[in-house]
C-alpha cells in the first residue's frame, strides 16, 4: 500500500502499521466470515481472546460472557487511557461474493465492526512489542453495540471496566468518507436514537360500508403525515430534530378495515431539552388526530442512546494527533450525524471523543453505505486507524 503520500520517517505510527496489514486483513476477512448478531458474540469474543493471549505483556479477561478486555500496565507515570472496538455484526443478508463472504446465514458485518476490531487488535500488537508505556492502556472490544440498550451501558455502569479512566476514545470506519482521511469534531457528533410505538386502535368492518367502521389505516397515514409538522412547525428552525415512521403494518386482505394499525419509527435528537419535550410534541399530534376521528391509541416513547457529545479538548488533540499522522490533506472536520452511537455511554464516565477513518475507495468497491448487504471496506483504512488509535493513546497517557 501507499502511505497517504506521507514519509515514513514523518509518520513512523503508519508506517509501523502498514508493516501490520497482512495480519490486519487476515483478522478482519476472518471476523467476517463468522459474524456474530448482538448479545450472541461468544465464538467472536474466544477468538479475540486466542489472540490476544498470544500477545506478551497484556491482562486479558472478559467483562461480560461476549466482550474482551485487554489491559497494559505501565510503569512510566502517566494516564489511564480507554480504546473502545465494537465486534457485533448486523441480521443482514450479505450479498458480497468475495471469498471471505458471511458463512452464517442472515448475519453481516454491515458496518465495519470486524475492522473496528482488526484495528484495536492491531494497537494490542504495539502496545505488547513495548518495553514499557507511560500510564495504563485498557482495551475493550465491546459487544452489542447495534442493538439497545447496547453493550456500553452494561459494560459502563455494572462493571469496573472505567473505574480510574482518565480519557477514551474510539473510532468508526466511514465508506462515505475516502479511504484513509481522518475526520474529527468536538462537540455534538452525533445523535440520541430513540424509538416510537404507536398502535391505532379503531372499528373494523367491510371495506365497501367505511362509514360503520373506524379505519384505522385512514387515521394512521394522518399521523404519519402530520408528524413531520412536529419537525417544521413545533419546533424551532434551529434545533436539529428527525421523526421517521419506518413501519406501517395493517389488515390482512383487501375488502375489510381491520381493527388495529401498528406504526413504529425513530426519533433522533442532540438537545438535551429537545429530547425531554419530545415524546409529549408527537403523542399530542396521535391524541389529537385519533380523537378527531374516534379511535383509541397506545403509545410508548423508547429512549435509545444518549447524544455522543465529544469533549472539546480531547477533539483538538485527536485533530493534532491526525495533523501529525495522516497530514493536513486527510485531515477534516466530521460533520454530525444523526445516527446514533453507544460510545456516548463512556461519556458520562470520563472525558472522551469518537472519531472516523475513511474506508470508501472506487478501487474496492467500497462506497456501499453501511447497513447495506454489499457493504466492505477498503483495507488501507486498516493501517491507518491503526495508526491513529496508538499514535492517540500515546499521546492520550501523557501526564497532565
Amino acid at each position: 500500500m501507499t502511505i497517504s503520500n506521507q514519509s515514513a520517517a514523518a509518520t513512523p505510527a503508519l508506517a509501523r502499521a502498514a508493516d501490520l496489514l497482512p495480519q490486519l486483513r487476515a483478522w478482519r476477512r476472518h471476523l467476517h466470515m463468522h459474524p456474530e448478531v448482538s448479545f450472541q458474540e461468544y465464538q467472536t469474543a474466544a477468538y479475540i481472546r486466542s489472540q490476544l493471549e498470544a500477545m506478551p505483556h497484556l491482562e486479558v479477561s472478559q467483562p461480560s460472557a461476549t466482550s474482551v478486555l485487554a489491559i497494559r500496565r505501565g510503569t512510566l507515570p502517566g494516564q489511564t487511557v480507554l480504546l473502545r472496538a465494537d465486534i457485533d455484526a448486523l441480521p443482514i443478508l450479505e450479498e458480497n461474493t468475495f471469498e471471505y463472504a458471511s458463512q452464517q446465514a442472515g448475519a453481516m458485518h454491515a458496518c465495519g465492526h470486524d475492522g473496528h476490531t482488526a484495528i484495536l487488535l492491531g494497537v494490542a500488537t504495539l502496545v505488547s512489542e513495548q518495553p514499557d508505556i507511560a500510564g495504563e492502556l485498557r482495551m475493550i472490544f465491546q459487544h452489542a453495540e447495534e442493538q439497545s440498550p447496547g453493550g456500553a451501558e452494561e459494560l459502563v455502569f455494572g462493571t469496573a471496566l472505567m473505574d480510574g479512566v482518565d480519557v477514551v476514545t474510539g473510532l468508526h470506519l466511514n465508506s462515505q468518507l475516502e479511504s484513509g482521511v481522518v475526520a474529527v469534531k468536538p462537540g455534538a457528533f452525533m445523535a440520541a436514537p430513540d424509538n416510537i410505538y404507536i398502535t391505532v386502535l379503531g372499528r373494523g368492518g367491510h371495506a365497501a360500508h367505511p362509514e360503520e367502521a373506524i379505519d384505522p389505516i385512514a387515521i394512521g397515514a394522518q399521523i404519519v403525515g402530520n408528524l413531520q409538522y412536529v419537525v417544521s412547525r413545533g419546533i424551532s428552525a434551529l434545533d436539529a430534530l428527525v421523526v421517521s415512521v419506518t413501519y406501517f403494518q395493517a389488515g390482512t386482505t383487501t375488502n375489510v378495515i381491520p381493527e388495529r394499525a401498528e406504526l413504529k419509527g425513530t426519533v433522533r435528537t442532540f438537545d438535551a431539552g429537545l429530547r425531554e419535550r419530545a415524546p409529549e410534541l408527537i403523542e399530542r399530534v396521535v391524541r389529537g388526530i385519533c380523537q378527531a376521528h374516534g379511535a383509541g391509541y397506545e403509545f410508548r416513547y423508547e429512549l435509545g442512546y444518549r447524544p455522543l457529545i465529544n469533549d472539546d479538548g480531547v477533539a483538538e488533540l485527536l485533530r493534532q494527533v491526525a495533523l501529525d499522522t495522516v497530514g493536513a490533506a486527510r485531515t477534516v472536520v466530521a460533520q454530525p450525524t444523526m445516527g446514533g452511537e453507544d460510545f456516548s455511554a463512556y461519556l458520562q464516565k470520563a472525558p472522551g471523543a469518537y472519531f472516523n477513518v475513511g474506508s470508501g475507495s472506487d478501487h474496492s468497491d467500497s462506497k456501499f453505505p453501511h447497513h447495506h448487504p454489499r457493504f466492505t471496506l477498503d483495507e488501507d483504512a486498516l493501517v491507518t486507524g491503526v495508526a491513529m488509535m496508538w499514535a492517540a493513546a500515546q499521546r492520550l497517557a501523557q501526564p497532565d
